[in-house]
């Protein structure tokens, strides 16, 4: 959980990173390696029963519904 927290937080620096250099293809790359990390970190969760895919499937739905009201995202 605490790696899993880190990679997160280091999610959170490389979109910050995209943003300010105008999406630069660097700061892109940096990105894919971070979600790929988080996903590897949460394919884990899923491995020690922390979570599981109908968990997943359930809260992006719930998600999704949300950000269709609050934002333009979904559109």
């Amino acid at each position: 959980m605490i790696i899993t927290m880190e990679e997160c937080g280091e999610l959170t620096q490389a979109c910050s990173k995209v943003l300010r250099t105008d999406f630069k293809d660097h700061a892109l790359q940096d990105l894919k390696q971070e979600v790929a990390d988080v996903v590897c970190m949460i394919e884990l969760m899923k491995k020690n029963g922390l979570v599981d895919d109908t968990d997943i499937v359930q809260g992006i739905q719930n998600k999704m519904e949300k950000l269709e009201i609050y934002s333009n995202l979904t559109r």
